[in-house]
């Protein structure tokens, strides 16, 4: 069929694109005021938040203290999700420079108070800490204080935030929207600036009495800066005003302009990711990789303390393993099995074959496939074999399962696993005949109480940039989450 497209639709065409062109957004976290505010839980709300909107190019950066000027070439913006110790001076200083010379800057809630105020923590309050301590641009780029004495909030619950009158930010809205969170009262804020939203803080809930500031705008140097008390947790991101807020934000001080929709619950609740790594580098495409997967929030744990100290069931409905940890505690047992067993789901990746030998249930009931780190009584070492070219394959009777929709054959330069024990029980989904790898190479673990998938590929930078690559991971989430792709 041919398209005959006129002159104006082509001119149209061109400028829907320009228009659409991703604003590149860099969200600085890490290090926070464990255990009141969990940073890995609201950076993947953020995330989720700003990829659903189709407007904006989203990286994570989880190691501020790297941060550099050249590291922020190329953004139009930096969300701040961080209240942990002062950062080294180059550091504060690119974030600065970055904002002075017309970057975006959006920080919230745990911004407020902590070590960049020059503040220390002492039996269990903030203190104001020695003269010096302080970064001593940050209260001036968002413009705002908080004597330490006066740190507090109300009670934890829901209350009214209303959209100062010709506000950018609430076009389109209703004046007033619903906040879930905390309401933090007594700062300071700078002599003119704008305050945007503002909520009553009410004494039943200990409160003030009066009218909070909820969000408000600053210029620092050429740069635009939005800054909102929101943003308790994860449950304070649910809420539609909040995402409403954050986005728009995000969108003012990448591009002066305010255009967002909305925020609308999502149709269906997107699924809860938890990717667990540790005890093996990966290539930073992984995070690009986990990015482009629609529909999904995750949150990282960057080791086992991180990912099992709770309970996992109701907070996660998979669980995505790329550690490579061979030993296991008590309680990581006792977090799986209960995680198996309440038929939550399981993708297990690449060298996290080695996982987890200490414990017979889970390979041999579980992932269905063992890497043998070192030779055993009955089995010699594995083998393994880095940048190799090879080919990947469904197996012929399996090319409609879900989680081969839209894989073909790949072409990989991975690394080559030969030599390990897999399950009678396993489903082999994809295949090679390379000779220094096994057979198997994506397959359906024999757990019966849950899915479960083990994707061997996924060493190298290619594979996860490679889009078949990122299709088969996208549907084993969605696969292993009881959810139609």
């Amino acid at each position: 069929m041919k398209v005959r497209l006129t002159a104006g639709l082509l001119m149209a065409g061109a400028l829907t694109q320009l228009a659409a062109a991703p604003l590149k957004v860099l969200i600085l976290t890490g290090q926070s005021d464990e255990p009141y505010h969990h940073w890995r839980e609201t950076t993947a709300c953020l995330r989720e938040l700003l990829t659903r909107t189709g407007r904006f190019d989203v990286l994570v950066n989880e190691e501020p203290r790297a941060v550099t000027n050249e590291s922020l070439r190329g953004y139009q913006a930096v969300v701040i999700n961080y209240n942990g110790p002062r950062l080294p001076a180059p550091a504060e200083q690119a974030v600065e420079a970055f904002v002075q010379s017309g970057g975006g800057l959006v920080a919230f809630h745990l911004a407020s108070y902590g070590p960049w105020f020059g503040m220390v923590m002492q039996n269990g309050h903030w203190q104001a800490g020695a003269p010096g301590a302080e970064w001593f641009a940050w209260p001036k780029i968002i413009a705002s204080n908080w004597e330490p004495q006066k740190i507090g909030h109300t009670v934890r619950g829901p209350f009214e935030v209303r959209w100062s009158e010709g506000s950018p930010f609430g076009k389109g809205a209703s004046v007033s929207f619903l906040a879930n969170d905390e309401l933090y009262h007594k700062l300071t804020l700078a002599p003119g600036t704008h305050i945007e939203a503002t909520a009553f803080s009410s004494p039943q809930v200990g409160g003030t009495g009066r009218d909070e500031p909820v969000v408000w705008t600053n210029r620092f140097g050429q740069g635009r800066v939005y800054y909102t008390t929101l943003g308790h947790d994860a449950m304070a991101f649910y809420e539609p005003g909040m995402g409403t807020v954050f986005t728009r934000g995000v969108e003012w001080v990448s591009s002066g302009e305010v255009n967002l929709p909305d925020v609308q619950p999502p149709a269906t609740p997107p699924i809860r990711l938890l990717v667990v790594t540790g005890g093996h580098s990966y290539p930073v495409e992984f995070y690009r990789m986990l990015n482009s997967l629609a529909g999904v929030t995750w949150t990282h744990a960057t080791s086992h303390e991180d990912a099992f100290a709770k309970p996992l069931e109701n907070r996660f409905d998979v669980i995505l393993l790329h550690d490579m940890i061979e030993s296991t505690s008590s309680q990581v047992r006792e977090r799986l099995r209960s995680f198996v067993a309440g038929g939550k789901g399981v993708v297990s990746l690449h060298h996290a074959i080695v996982d987890y030998t200490d414990w017979p249930w889970w390979y041999q009931e579980v992932t269905g496939g063992k890497f043998f780190v070192k030779a055993e009584a009955d089995h010699p070492a594995s083998r393994y074999h880095e940048g190799v070219d090879f080919v990947v394959t469904p197996v012929a009777n399996r090319r409609n399962h879900p989680v081969l929709a839209g894989v073909g054959p790949l072409t990989l330069h991975d690394e080559v696993y030969r030599g390990m024990w897999h399950s009678p029980n396993i489903d082999v989904l994809m295949q090679t005949d390379h000779p220094e790898n096994d057979p198997p190479v994506v397959y359906i673990g024999p757990q019966s109480r849950s899915r479960v998938v083990y994707v061997q590929i996924g060493h190298s930078a290619q594979t996860m940039d490679n889009p078949g690559f990122r299709r088969l991971i996208h549907n084993a989430v969605e696969w292993t989450a009881h959810r139609p792709n």
